[in-house]
């Protein structure tokens, strides 16, 4: 394998659980745009028949304390009415930015739609039918037609608000369970009973949504493997469709974090020995591994929309704490964790007129393209096929990632027997996602999260 782009750092084998890896770059390494980029200008020539519409909602009951979401607690006064205002001018700013961007491929099209947060369902059953019009009637997103999936929370999963969902299309529904054992939920600062969860899930279920997932979380403190399968147990009596295992893991400016929680190497051994166990049991309970966190049902319904691909196909952020993709620009709004500081974003939100222009981003260059494409493609298990990365950059992977494959590869982390024309994760590698997705890091990534860290 010959050199890469831009060789990232040599390190010591990383730690497999420090920070979730989902999109890249990171949003940490998002500055603002001194020039403003008119959307209309950057969808130009973009490809938009086949776009994921995202509406985020930041607002919660309660903070847990392993989150670092950008989200506040509570909405006073009538905070959600200005904000859903400010979504609604937001969406039809954009959506006349889409249309003037003009394009060969044909009509704007959502493949997908997802409401999140944050927690949606803390909005109440009116503003919910208020959330699914503005995607409708502003944006032309059919949601009936599509995958639409929503977030929610023990608490307000409440039957009128399901009924509006279950009603407006949503074909899936996220519940955060975290855990079935009181003790662990007071542990990570969830303030929930099971009694409640249980009652929640009845509700879900008898709304009809085709597809529920449960979140656990592995890693809180005082947990043991009998407990952990306590909580995989109550969740499989539900016949989940899909189930995501996640690590536990304690950021800064977090209520974790500022109680000085976790982060040592028996800590990453509990929670390895904790991931392994789920996903082993999972597996024989009739479940397929999508990802180091998913898992889906054999006989469920699919929810990934066929046609759309996060490699290459755009999406539109719709909210403060949304991100929006082109080929060439991500872009969203400022990024906090701090209370205050979120709380000042939602605020000149709400205040905003002109939603035609991107504010916060990050460009997005033929080295950036390809680092993206790698890791979102290997975060998969079923891998990426090295032709379609040879038909879009004009190159072999190993060509442009020699190094960082080779090191994988040394390190167990790749499957030897996908054969020539797949590069594939091992089952090891999927256990150490969120260690190898940040060795793909290019250096001026790495830089910018540093300095936000820092700040």
């Amino acid at each position: 394998m010959t050199t890469s782009l831009s060789p990232t750092p040599p390190a010591t084998t990383p730690r497999p659980y420090e920070s979730y890896v989902y999109a890249y770059p990171h949003k940490t390494a998002y500055r603002p745009l001194g020039d403003r980029p008119a959307l209309a200008a950057e969808w130009a020539g973009e490809r938009k028949d086949a776009l994921s519409l995202y509406l985020h909602i930041p607002f919660c009951e309660v903070r847990c304390g392993f989150c670092n979401l950008f989200t506040r607690i509570g909405a006073p006064g009538e905070l959600t009415t200005r904000y859903l205002d400010a979504l609604d001018r937001q969406a039809t700013a954009v959506r006349d930015a889409l249309d003037a961007s003009g394009g060969a491929e044909g009509p704007v099209r959502f493949a997908a739609a997802a409401f999140g947060g944050g927690t949606p369902t803390y909005l109440d059953a009116g503003e919910l039918e208020r959330l699914c019009d503005i995607a409708e009637q502003r944006m032309d997103a059919d949601l009936r037609a599509v995958p639409l999936s929503v977030e929610t929370s023990p608490a307000t999963a409440t039957a009128d608000r399901l009924a509006v969902l279950a009603d407006r299309g949503a074909t899936r529904l996220s519940i955060g369970v975290q855990s079935f054992v009181d003790a662990e939920a007071r542990a990570a600062v969830r303030p929930q009973r099971r009694a409640e969860v249980e009652a929640a899930l009845g509700r879900i279920r008898d709304a009809g949504i085709p597809v529920l997932n449960i979140d656990l979380i592995y890693g809180i403190d005082g947990q043991t493997p009998a407990t952990w399968r306590h909580s995989l147990d109550a969740a499989l009596a539900w016949r989940p469709e899909e189930l995501y295992l996640y690590p536990l893991y304690v950021r800064p400016l977090t209520g974790l974090g500022r109680l000085g929680a976790g982060g040592d190497a028996q800590w990453d051994r509990q929670r390895l020995s904790l991931y392994r166990q789920g996903r082993d049991h999972l597996l024989t309970e009739g479940y397929e591994q999508v990802s180091m966190r998913m898992f889906r049902r054999r006989d469920a319904p699919s929810q990934g929309a066929e046609d759309y691909a996060c490699q290459t196909d755009g999406m539109i952020g719709l909210g403060c704490g949304a991100r929006s993709y082109t080929s060439r620009l991500h872009y969203s709004f400022d990024y906090a964790v701090g209370m205050s500081e979120i709380r000042a974003i939602i605020d000149a939100y709400t205040e905003t007129a002109d939603f035609s222009r991107a504010e916060v981003g990050r460009r997005v260059d033929g080295d950036e393209a390809r680092r993206r494409h790698l890791l979102q493609s290997l975060l998969q298990a079923r891998g990426m096929a090295v032709a379609e990365y040879r038909a879009r950059f004009g190159a072999e992977p190993g060509e442009d990632f020699g190094p960082e494959l080779d090191r994988f590869a040394g390190l167990g982390w790749l499957d030897a027997g996908a054969g020539p024309g797949l590069l594939r994760l091992s089952p090891e590698g999927l256990a150490h996602s969120d260690a190898l997705g940040p060795a793909l890091f290019s250096p001026s990534v790495r830089a910018a999260m540093a300095a936000y860290a820092s700040k």
